[in-house]
């Protein structure tokens, strides 16, 4: 504190002088008020003078006024400067404490103040006379400042005491801080003192730290603390206690941090604890701080001041982790606690530090880190106080032994220094003081012991006068908790106590120190070290060294009840224990031995008490884990309770404790065998059952414990740094491999990490092998230190660096040891704070690691240069295969830099550089760089690139010099037109480019117009592609130079533009100068008629174009015919299809074409556009056919192109879809049949799905057809129609379906028909018809018309086959649901039709009505020779009944009794019949075994039967035998159908088969067979090719569901070859493969008749299918074709060659997971197969297409889509 000056020694006119200037200061910030009673003070010629009014003047004229008052009293006399001074320093606030000190010394106790000022107090509310005013405050003021004296005197005999033990000397200049963020609440008032309360030292500006890596000395930590709350966090034992009891000495001594004229409060959390009452402040302060003598005047007044002027005192809260209770979290309030309130000791505290109590008071909080949460939106600034370093470690060491004085002790401080910093644990414990101070003392025992055993005399140390007086109490009067809790003080002063002594080896020599392996070596884990320092501890008790005839004292027994006593105190979260707690032998032999140390509290009575703690937590939690691992009181679950894993990351949520979570650490490492033998003789001293086998059984839960850690997924990155410290305590190399058997990668993320971190994660990491392992340190604060012993962990193959803590000193640490990693393949330094100078380092490493694949550089700050020395190393690692350089400020000219090691590292694959993101560079790898020897193809891409020109020229000539570039990405670069330019002129020289992209480079139409120039000059350019949508596109792809193919064909699209009339003449007169074949693609844009126009008439101009894509670019029907008008103003044109906003082309032959093709759909033609489509389609060549389909033409519109039909040159169809016609429209368009001749047919349905197709035919004379579907037709329109059909007279065949035809209107119809000579066929078919509304239409029908040839019903269709002047010959009722008995009412009709030859009532239910009824009509039919019965259903008495009936009707030659019953007797008649059939179907028929054989040995005696079918019957041995002499017999066979014979044989079951195709041997005239489901094998086959040979005749063969192979299908086709009329080929379900398929290629094009070919679920492969393809296209006449499931979906070569076969019209492919491509194939091919109706794909049952071929062009487009759309279409057959 200043001193003061003496009132006679000085002057009050030169004291005001003096301090001029703060006197204004002060002046300046009072009120008016106090300013105008100051004025009134003053004399009153001065007042005259002076003339102030501070409410009336501005501030800078009430300072100008106080000036002159100043300068009035500093010339005035003595008695006026006084009244002055005096009435200043009582009105006046805020007045700083030394200058209120001086002006009152100086000014003295008159009383002459003004009688007219009546002076405020501090808070301006006091009416006390101004004499008492000034009597209270002079007082008071001598009472603050003897009670800080006295505060200053107790902390200097603090200080005293704690340093006489200090081995080496604290100076806060050298303790190191690192900043932290602190999370200041935004709402609390800054209560900061303001200029006039000066300190010691200047304080800084008021802020929050936000950068972690800061870091300062204490002392620069500390300035500008004033007035704020200051949080100083450390681990334990890091000397915070000892820290703050020096910044209490600084402020006693001065200067300081503290100002002086503070008051210091220094109180601990451990005193506070005790104070278990509430209290006020006064309470706190003079009953547990500092008492005094003096009475509660003295004490009020001190309070009084201290409230009045709360920002001169500072209170320091030390040790925040021992208080047991917690902080209440308040709400910023402006209320303030009424300090003379008793209140909790927390709320005293909480109120301080939120401001409630004593408002702008400094706070200084010490805490450990996990209690930093608490002050959350409480702190202004938070330090964590660094460990000791590598050389403060050294200095205190040296100091340990230099100042023990024995020579002995000097001699091995060399020694003990080189020991422990060489050691990685005695090293990290040493960061803390107080664990460097237990680690010297360890070290000295572990030297001197061997000194000891070679009887060297250490003297004795005096100094027990120094022991005493740190012993000694506090003088009476000063009383407070000495000691404070500075862990290396206490260890000193035990270590003083009892450091000399002699003796021999103890227990713990014997047992603890086992693991140093001798002497100077030290154990390899935490708990071994701890397990020899306890040995230390225990071997420097005197009672344990005594003479050899004193009993000694074992410490076993001590241990056990320390160790009972340790974990006592961590269940109940205790470190402080009373006498009571402790025996008093071992508390006695723990003050010896230096484990317990002293402490001396209050309680709340005021007496002193002795309290004991360990001498450092982790003592207490290593004697707890013994306690755990030696005594059977512990139990498994409480083990397993306190078995976590410790993380670093701190949250709100964790439980707050005072200890150092390491009790899990050092019970893994007692589970180590190394431990067992201590931890066994530990077990058994303390008296419990535990033994070997139970402490092994302990060490194997632990490990149990630790194994199951090791497996789990979900450790965070601290955790499994935690887990790896565990695991090398455990010394366990199985559980090592666990841990990273599961992580490929140790991400370590957020965390400081430590040397000895680093050598835990080496245990773990080198455990791995050669399999490899990754480490991962993310936003990792790491010391230089730490690298040096990284390369300790071997097999790493990834390291990542991510943090902008790591800059170049880090990167040139890293680059030392990274060719120590052999085995490293990825290395990441980014996001870091790399520069020019780091790079350049890891640039000079980097070359010597041979095995790096991938380097990872981004986010730093390389620049150029950066980038240059790296780029400089890529031809060095050979197998380098990616390295990010992206975010590293860099230009343009690193980029240039490493295009140009393109041209000379043949290596670099691809660089990637946008400029925005991205900088990297792909390698080929030595495969691909094996397969690039002669030809590499590197890739470049420049994105948002920032050019100028100097720079676009440069790097255009280091474009060039890379001729082997192929893909070249320029995007989003602002080139514009000219940058185009520049890129178009470089092209030639990169003869390798295979694509250059130069999309978002704001590239306008001259652009454009200049890459249309470069696709005709430039012969390897083949496509171009423009787009200006919402992202603009423009890529240029290259093709090999095939400058002499024309046929070569290139592509210019240009989509999403707006193209004018002159754009387009600007393109297209570009284009004109292209030789090689073109497309021209304009879809998705905008064409005006106007462009339009120009681009038709530039058409004919351009002669290499093949095909314009306007697709969704027209907009208007006058647009669209301006493209049809491409008709006549080129010849080349093959096709027009034009429909506004969908798919639109023009297709262009390279030569003159006779005929084209015109679809102009969607474009709602009127009148006017109808004449102009009319008008340009007569002046243009023959078309195939023309598509007006959805044009809205409706019946006027069709009518009026009907009329101009004969005009056209139409060859195939017109179709007039969805136009909405009418029934009269309908009737127009049927009229065509009659108008013109070249009409062959025409199709017509007016329902959901409208369909109008007309057909045509160059042939003269031809049949016509006509299809009417669902168009509901009217009575009227029907008899109109019948009056068009009957005028036809080439109308051939007459279709309707589902039109709603009642029976009147059909009887009508067919009345009205006229029949011509060459026959007229009529089919209807509708719902209605079947069972008996089927036989009465027929019934009416044949009574209706005479003309009626042969009527039919079957299913629900009535077919009429029409004839002048004819009799009715056949009549069927075919599968439609007729009963019997409804046959009766055509006994009458039947009987009057004698002319009948056939009768077919099959797929009915006849029964025994309908046999009675052809029982009945069969007399009476002369002429009949056919009769077909056959039955769904196996019926006993039809043929029995018929039996005798069918021997009256001598002429029928074919018969039909399929599925019936046939009993013996009837069998026994038809064999009378059999001799004059021509044919018998008997398939699916049932008979006894005699039956059988007599109807199959009948059969012997037709000689003239021509077809026989006995499918699906079964023939016992007999029967088959006689079937084969039949068969011998009968030579006139054309058709013989054995499908499923079941021949009922045994084992000669293939010898039957076999025996049956010899039989056949003399059948030549054989046209069709069928012998499926045979089981035919080889030897079968071989049999049938001996046959077919002779067959020559032969139509078709069925060979489906045998065992043909496929060297036997072979064979079978090799003898097809003689089969010339082969027409069917059925071979599905054999094992025919590619053999087969290949032989089909060379023989089915030599039978020119085939039509049907099914080889479906065979095994073909990819090659077969190719050889069908070949086959396929050979096959002209083909209609129909099965692949069902053949074995491959590679199947686009069948789909094309498909369009050879103009005729077919049914395919199957489906069930072989064929793709997009064969859709796409076939989509392309169905335009080509006029005929198509019928297409079975992928997994589709039952869904076809119906229809001819025009109705699927307009779905053959692309892929799946094209098929699912045709796929759900309805078409007519």
């Amino acid at each position: 504190m200043d001193e003061e000056a003496e009132p006679d020694n000085l002057n009050v006119n030169s004291i005001l002088a003096q301090e001029f200037s703060e006197m204004l200061q002060v002046l300046s910030s009072q009120s008016p008020a106090i300013l105008t009673k100051l004025c009134q003070i003053m004399p009153s010629d001065a007042r005259r003078n002076i003339n102030m009014d501070p409410s009336s003047c501005s501030p800078a004229a009430v300072t100008e006024h106080i000036k002159a008052m100043l300068e009035y009293l500093r010339v005035a006399n003595h008695a006026d400067c006084c009244n002055f001074l005096q009435s200043m320093c009582i009105l006046c606030e805020g007045i700083p404490m030394r200058l209120e000190t001086r002006l009152m010394s100086v000014a003295g106790y008159a009383n002459n103040v003004s009688e007219n000022s009546s002076p405020c107090g501090t808070d301006g509310k006091s009416s006390s006379p101004p004499s008492e005013q000034q009597l209270i405050k002079r007082p008071r003021i001598d009472h603050w400042e003897n009670y800080i004296a006295a505060v200053m005197r107790l902390l200097q005999r603090r200080w005293e005491r704690l340093s006489e033990r200090l081995v080496r000397e604290v100076q806060p200049e050298n303790v190191w801080v690192r900043l932290r963020t602190a999370n200041r609440g935004r709402d609390r008032p800054d209560q900061t003192p303001g200029s006039s309360d000066k300190g010691g030292r200047t304080p800084e500006p008021d802020g929050d730290y936000g950068y972690m890596d800061s870091k300062v000395t204490l002392e620069t930590f500390l300035q500008g603390c004033a007035g704020k709350v200051t949080v100083l966090v450390g681990q334990a034992g890091s000397g915070k206690t000892l820290l703050m009891s020096c910044l209490g000495q600084q402020w006693a001594h001065g200067p300081g941090p503290i100002p002086s004229s503070y008051l210091f409060v220094l109180q601990e959390f451990r005193q506070l604890n005790i104070l278990s009452h509430p209290l006020s402040l006064s309470e706190l302060l003079f009953r547990h701080y500092l008492p005094l003598e003096g009475g509660n005047d003295e004490k009020s007044a001190i309070v009084d001041y201290l409230l009045s002027n709360p920002e001169q005192s500072c209170w320091v809260l030390d040790g925040y982790e021992e208080f047991s209770s917690k902080l209440t979290r308040q709400e910023v309030q402006t209320e303030l606690m009424d300090p003379e309130q008793p209140l909790p000791v927390a709320d005293l505290i909480s109120g301080l530090l939120n401001r409630r109590l004593l408002p702008g008071c400094t706070v200084v909080v010490t805490c450990r880190a996990r209690d930093v949460m608490d002050f959350e939106g409480i702190s202004d600034k938070v330090g964590q106080l660094q460990g000791w370093e590598y050389h403060e470690i050294k200095e205190y060491v040296d100091n340990f032994f230099q100042i023990k004085g024995h020579s002995a002790t000097k001699a091995i401080g060399v020694q003990a220094t080189d020991l422990l910093l060489s050691s990685r644990h005695l090293l990290a414990m040493s960061s803390l003081p107080a664990l460097c101070n237990i680690c010297c003392i360890c070290l000295e025992h572990l030297l001197l012991k061997g000194e000891d055993q070679r009887g060297t005399q250490i003297p004795e140390e005096t100094g027990s006068g120094r022991r005493r007086k740190a012993r000694e109490k506090q003088e009476k009067g000063v009383q407070i908790a000495e000691g404070g809790r500075g862990e290396e003080g206490s260890i000193g002063e035990s270590y003083a106590q009892s450091r000399d002594q002699g003796g021999g080896r103890t227990w713990g020599e014997d047992t603890m120190m086992d693991g140093t392996n001798g002497r100077g070596q030290i154990p390899s884990t935490l708990t071994q070290v701890y397990l020899t320092i306890l040995g230390a501890f225990l071997n420097r008790d005197p009672n344990t060294r005594g003479c050899p005839d004193e009993p000694k004292t074992t410490p076993q027994s001590f241990v056990c009840e320390l160790s009972q006593l340790a974990w006592k105190g961590l269940e109940e979260s205790k470190i402080l224990f009373m006498e009571e707690d402790i025996s008093q032998d071992v508390l006695e032999f723990s003050v010896r031995t230096g484990l317990l140390a002293q402490v001396e509290l209050r309680r709340e009575d005021g007496i002193l008490v002795n309290f004991y703690r360990f001498i450092h937590l982790t003592i207490q939690e290593f004697l707890a884990a013994l306690r755990i691992m030696t005594s059977t009181d512990v139990s498994d679950m409480q083990l397993k309770k306190r078995f976590s894993l410790r993380t670093r990351w701190t949250t709100k949520s964790d439980q707050r404790t005072v200890f150092t979570d390491s009790l899990h650490l050092y019970v893994c490492g007692l589970a180590s065998p190394h431990c067992t033998a201590a931890l066994v003789q530990l077990a058994r001293t303390s008296g419990g059952t535990g033994g070997q086998s139970w402490v092994q059984k302990r060490q194997t839960l632990v490990l149990k414990l630790l194994k199951n850690l090791c497996h789990s997924n979900t450790l965070t990155g601290p955790k499994i740094l935690d887990l790896c410290h565990c695991v090398q305590e455990s010394q366990d190399n199985q559980l090592a491999k666990q841990v990273v058997g599961t992580r490929p990668t140790l991400e370590l993320r957020n965390i400081t990490l430590l040397p000895n971190d680093i050598d835990a994660l080496a245990f773990v990491v080198n455990s791995v092998g050669d399999n490899g392992i990754g480490l991962d340190f993310r936003a990792c604060s790491m010391e230089l230190e730490c690298l040096d012993v990284l390369p300790s962990c071997q097999f790493i193959h990834y390291l990542s660096f991510r943090s902008r803590k790591y800059g170049d000193k880090f990167a040139k640490k890293l680059s030392s040891i990274l060719p120590k990693f052999t085995t490293l393949k990825k290395l990441e330094f980014c996001g870091a704070s790399l520069t020019t100078t780091g790079a350049a380092s890891l640039a000079s490493t980097l070359q010597n690691c041979p095995n790096i694949t991938e380097i990872n550089l981004s986010d730093n700050n390389l620049k150029d240069g950066g980038i240059k020395h790296i780029a400089d190393i890529f031809t060095k690692p050979s197998r380098l295969v990616l390295v990010r350089l992206g975010r590293n400020n860099s230009s343009l000219e690193a980029v240039d830099y490493l295009i140009g090691k393109m041209s000379s590292c043949f290596n670099i694959q691809h660089l990637n550089a946008d400029g925005k993101k991205e900088l990297t560079v792909t390698f080929f790898q030595n495969s691909d760089l094996n397969r690039h020897i002669t030809k590499s193809e590197p890739t470049i891409s420049l994105l948002n690139q920032t050019w100028s020109k100097p720079k676009m020229q440069k790097v255009a000539k280091s474009l060039a010099r890379c001729p082997a570039l192929s893909v070249l990405d320029l995007s989003n670069n602002s080139l514009g037109n000219k940058g185009l330019k520049k890129v178009l002129d470089i092209l030639p020289r990169l003869s390798n480019i295979q694509e250059v992209n130069v999309s978002n480079n704001g590239i306008g139409m001259e652009g454009v117009v200049m890459l249309a120039g470069a696709l005709s000059s430039h012969d390897n350019l083949t496509q171009i592609h423009i787009s200006h949508g919402d992202r603009d596109q423009v890529i240029l792809k290259f093709g090999p130079d095939k400058r002499d193919d024309k046929m070569q064909l290139k592509m210019f699209r240009i989509n999403n533009s707006s193209l004018m009339p002159s754009d387009t003449n600007r393109i297209c007169g570009r284009l004109v100068l292209c030789r090689s074949h073109f497309e021209l693609d304009l879809s998705h844009s905008s064409l005006p008629d106007k462009a339009i126009e120009s681009l038709v008439k530039i058409l004919p101009k351009m002669a290499s174009l093949q095909r314009l894509n306007v697709s969704h670019s027209i907009t208007s029907t006058a647009g669209a015919l301006m493209l049809v008008r491409c008709l006549t103003v080129s010849q080349r044109v093959t096709s027009v299809e034009i429909a506004p906003q969908i798919e639109s082309f023009i297709h262009f032959a390279s030569v003159k074409t006779e005929q084209a093709s015109c679809r102009l759909t969607r474009c709602n033609l009127n009148g006017e556009h109808l004449e102009r489509l009319l008008e340009i389609l007569q002046q243009g060549p023959h078309l195939s056919d023309l598509d007006l389909s959805s044009n809205r033409l409706e019946d006027e519109g069709v009518k009026c192109f009907l009329d101009s039909l004969q005009k056209l040159k139409i060859t195939s169809y017109v179709n007039l879809s969805n136009n909405g016609l009418s029934q009269q429209g309908l009737l127009d368009v049927a009229s065509t049949l009659c108008m013109c001749n070249s009409v062959s047919g025409v199709e017509v349905s007016l329902g959901a799905e409208e369909k109008c197709l007309v057909w045509f035919t160059q042939c003269e004379g031809c049949v016509k057809t006509l299809s009417v579907r669902e168009s509901s037709l009217e009575r009227d329109y029907l008899v109109r129609l019948a009056e068009i059909v009957s005028t036809c007279p080439s109308l051939t065949k007459l279709e309707f379906k589902n039109n709603l035809l009642q029976s009147d209107c059909i009887e009508d119809f067919v009345k009205l028909l006229n029949s011509s000579q060459r026959g007229f066929s009529v089919s209807i078919e509708e719902r209605w018809i079947r069972s008996e509304e089927a036989v009465s239409l027929v019934c009416r029908c044949l009574g209706l018309s005479s003309n009626i040839h042969t009527i039919r019903v079957h299913n629900n269709t009535l077919h009429l086959s029409l004839m002048k002047s004819t009799e009715i010959t056949s009549v069927s009722l075919v599968d439609c649901a007729v009963e019997g008995y409804q046959l009766a009412s055509m006994t009458s009709i039947i009987s009057r039709c004698p002319s009948l030859t056939e009768l077919d009532f099959s797929h009915n239910s006849l029964g025994v009505e309908g046999a009675e009824f052809l029982c009945s009509v069969l007399p009476s039919l002369p002429n009949l020779t056919c009769l077909s019965i056959g039955s769904k259903e196996a019926c006993v008495t039809v043929v029995e009944k018929l039996s005798e009936a069918l021997l009256q009707v001598a002429g029928i030659k074919c018969l039909n009794l399929s599925g019936h019953v046939i009993s013996d007797t009837a069998a026994q008649t038809m064999t009378q019949m059999c001799p004059r059939l021509k044919s018998l179907n008997l398939s699916h028929c049932r008979w006894s075994a005699a039956a059988g054989l007599q109807l199959v040995t009948a059969l012997q005696l037709c000689v003239s039967l021509e077809g026989l079918c006995l499918d699906s019957l079964q023939l016992n041995a007999e029967s088959s035998v006689c079937l084969g002499q039949a068969l011998r017999n009968i030579n006139s066979i054309r058709s013989l159908k054995l499908n499923k014979i079941d021949t009922v044989m045994g084992p000669s079951k293939a010898n039957g088969l076999l025996d049956l195709l010899a039989a056949m041997e003399g059948l030549t005239r054989m046209e069709d067979i069928e012998l499926d489901s045979w089981r035919m094998a080889d030897r079968g086959i071989e049999q049938l090719t001996r046959l077919l040979p002779m067959w020559t005749e032969l139509r078709k063969i069925s060979l489906s569901k045998n065992l043909i192979s496929d060297q036997s299908g072979e064979k079978l086709l090799e003898a097809l070859k003689s089969c010339s009329h082969l027409e069917e080929l059925h071979l599905s379900s054999n094992s025919l493969g590619d053999l087969t398929a290949a032989r089909m290629a060379q023989v089915l094009p030599s039978l020119t008749h085939i039509t049907v070919l099914d080889i479906s679920e065979n095994r073909i492969g990819h090659e077969g299918s190719v050889s069908l393809s070949k086959a396929i296209t050979c096959m002209k006449n083909l209609t129909k074709i099965h692949l069902t499931s053949i074995g491959t979906s590679e199947l686009c070569a069948v789909a094309a060659s498909l369009a050879h076969c103009p005729l077919i019209q049914d395919v199957g492919l489906g069930w072989n997971n064929c793709g997009d491509e064969v859709a796409v194939e076939l989509a392309r091919v169905i335009p080509l197969c006029q005929k198509l109706n019928r297409i079975d794909r992928e997994s589709l049952t039952g869904v076809f297409l119906e229809g001819k071929g025009p109705w699927l062009e307009p779905y053959a487009r692309s892929g799946s889509a094209a098929f699912q759309a045709v796929e759900k279409q309805s078409l007519p057959q």
